[in-house]
């Protein structure tokens, strides 16, 4: 079997560090060649053991109890130098990441077993004492932290190789050893994100990178910032690089979600989606209750075989949700309901499984009954604005399904038109865009699938959506941030005129229409998981010649044709850029950043034209010794550069994706 059928352990990230730092200079830089090597040679696992020959005389032996490393004294090395041999960096470095808290679920902190105690009265008023001021230990490693992101990013992703990695983790050992949960975890993914963009996974993308070193600056950077300095570190609202200051607790974060007591709910199932990332797969269900608040429960588990994980994630479909005794599948659960007793419930919505949690099966109800109907019943333009606000909120405490949409659309088929820069024809997993109107005349829309895997049924479900013009459909989706209106579908349901919402099992009813709605059986209560579950033709009937409006094409998706697309997109395309190859990216021999200085002035943005002359003056901005040769420095004012832009490229991206959804007589 060979490293990527078997796959390697995961590792702790303290455990990468304290490695990676055992090695002579000489040997750190040999680490990248040798990792790939050793990314070549098989690995066999056996219990808590995983083995890799090294070479005929040596072998290599990681003891992962549970499937993480989780101590240096774990990796074995049969060579004359270990322990401080290369053989075992290089393979430390191989394993995937686990979080400091080895939480099954990737995407947030993890659940303790029961709900977290009340406090004493007498607690909060010393703990917001506390809560506005950083420790000396804390302080001195939100620096640390900070100089090694700043390294990280003055590197790009082409210069970040195991050492800069290894200095990254072991700076957000010491943040969560202080107790700065928050940073901590930051930088963790973006370690993960630097991996997966140097070894070329198909689940890469430079924007997320982008977003969570963005995020991991501007954390340390306020907790490092000094109060007294002046506006410079103040607190300013609405600058280019963002507010400086903030309530220090949040920037700390906590190690685990707490619960709260919620009492007794009354539960409907709404929809299932897949979650698949670099180390976990599996399936996170969203319900909502009698007061119309959302609510997930999850099953997601690490995997060993990349190339199981998304039939893991299918699967856990058909695993019992875990509350209370209940047998009801993941899938069930989508289309029935839960009467919950003694329930507990994260400021995230995350229900809690605790051993005193009481649940039974009851009914469910139709996406056009209340209360889930009440999803639906929110203006578009209000739903966009809360989605767009939701991602400045930190995870932990964000609502769930705030940055959701609840859409009614009538299908107008795949475009044509020819890619440009700002939108192509096809997404980036190849399927084509398929375009929708949202109600009568609300905006048109690209819809996209949730996830590119093949081994999900996003692109399938797609594809076979595309052939079926003048199809009306209630949609759930996850607003992708663009200059042109797009979302990202998790599940779809029957249009409100051909459902019936006299039973929650119902589906269509045989009233004759000139619509064509979807003709799903009766288990699939009128509603498609589009990720765990195959359309199949006879689910989507499709009239030959119905058009999305009688005698209209789809619209073409050519943004020189809409007043409200600047081309902000220069100036973001060299903050990526930036990230990809480092403060070189930006080097003085180039005339094309001074080119697109020119064109963002020409249109008006004069501001980003100077934050895009200020970063590439403070790339190229070197002390140089008394021979000429360049000093080495802490990237502090090219970091600072960085930040200003990448935080105005971000609120631009948002108005103006707000302005895409607006209703054209709202700009007159």
């Amino acid at each position: 079997m060979t490293a990527g059928s078997i796959g390697w352990p995961r590792v702790r990230p303290e455990v990468v560090a304290e490695v990676v730092a055992g090695l002579s200079a000489r040997l750190q830089k040999r680490l990248d060649g040798a990792a790939a090597k050793l990314a070549e040679r098989p690995v066999t696992s056996s219990g808590d053991e995983w083995r890799v020959e090294v070479d005929e005389e040596t072998v290599l032996v990681l003891h992962a109890p549970g499937g993480v490393l989780a101590d240096p004294s774990g990796v074995h090395c049969g060579c004359l130098l270990a322990p401080a041999c290369v053989h075992r960096a290089a393979a430390v470095t191989l394993c995937p990441l686990a979080d400091a808290t080895d939480d099954p679920e990737p995407s947030g902190p993890s659940e303790p077993a029961s709900p977290t105690e009340p406090a004493d009265p007498a607690a909060p008023t010393e703990q917001a004492a506390d809560d506005d001021v950083l420790t000396p230990a804390e302080q001195s490693a939100a620096r640390h932290l900070h100089h090694a992101a700043a390294a990280v990013l003055a590197a790009g992703v082409s210069g970040a190789g195991a050492v800069a990695q290894a200095e990254l983790l072991r700076a957000a050992h010491s943040a969560r050893a202080a107790g700065l949960y928050r940073p901590a975890a930051v930088a963790v993914t973006v370690a993960t994100r630097i991996r997966a963009a140097r070894s070329g996974a198909p689940d890469h993308r430079l924007a997320d990178l982008v977003a969570d070193l963005r995020e991991l600056l501007t954390l340390t950077r306020r907790l490092t910032a000094d109060p007294a300095a002046g506006p410079a570190a103040g607190s300013v609202t609405g600058s280019a690089t963002g507010p400086v200051r903030g309530p220090v607790a949040e920037l700390r974060g906590t190690a685990r979600q707490a619960y709260g007591d919620a009492g007794g709910l009354r539960l409907h199932g709404l929809f299932a989606e897949p979650v698949l990332t670099a180390t976990h797969a599996g399936v996170l269900s969203w319900a909502v209750d009698a007061g119309g608040r959302l609510s997930t429960v999850s099953e997601v588990l690490p995997y060993a075989d990349p190339d199981a994980a998304a039939a893991q994630a299918v699967g856990a479909g058909n695993r019992a949700v875990r509350l209370g005794d209940t047998s009801l599948s993941h899938r069930e659960f989508t289309r029935a309901g839960l009467a919950v007793q003694g329930a507990t419930r994260s400021a995230s919505g995350r229900l809690g499984a605790g051993a005193a949690v009481r649940a039974v099966r009851a009914a469910g109800a139709a996406w056009t009954a209340e209360p889930v109907a009440g999803l639906w019943a929110e203006p578009v333009a209000a739903q966009v604005e809360r989605a767009l606000a939701a991602q400045a909120v930190p995870y932990e405490t964000r609502p769930a399904g705030s940055d959701l949409l609840f859409l009614d659309v009538t299908l107008l088929g795949p475009t044509s038109d020819a890619p440009t820069e700002h939108a192509p024809a096809k997404t980036p997993g190849g399927a084509p865009r398929l375009l929708a109107r949202c109600g009568e005349d609300g905006p048109v829309v690209a819809l996209r699938a949730a996830h590119d895997h093949p081994g999900l049924a996003h692109r399938a479900n797609l594809a076979l959506l595309a052939a079926a013009p003048g199809l009306r459909l209630r949609v759930i989706g996850r607003l992708e941030r663009a200059v042109r209106p797009e979302l990202r579908l998790l599940a779809i349901g029957t249009a409100v005129a051909e459902a019936s919402t006299d039973t929650p099992d119902a589906g269509p009813t045989d009233t004759p229409t000139s619509t064509p709605t979807l003709a799903l059986p009766a288990d699939r209560a009128g509603r498609v998981n589009l990720g765990l579950e195959r359309l199949q033709a006879a689910d989507v009937p499709v009239t030959p010649g119905v058009p999305a409006t009688p005698g209209v094409p789809a619209p073409p998706l050519d943004p020189s044709a809409h007043p409200l697309d600047p081309p902000a997109h220069l100036l973001g395309r060299r903050i990526e850029q930036t990230v990809t190859s480092g403060r070189s990216a930006l080097t003085p021999g180039t005339s094309t950043t001074a080119a697109d200085g020119a064109r963002l002035r020409e249109a008006g943005l004069t501001t980003a034209a100077d934050l895009l002359d200020a970063l590439r003056t403070a790339a190229t901005d070197h002390r140089r010794d008394v021979f000429g040769r360049v000093l080495p420095d802490d990237h502090s004012t090219f970091t600072t550069a960085w930040l200003a832009a990448a935080h105005y490229t971000e609120a631009l991206a948002t108005a103006l994706c707000q302005a895409a959804w607006t209703p054209p007589e709202a700009h007159a």
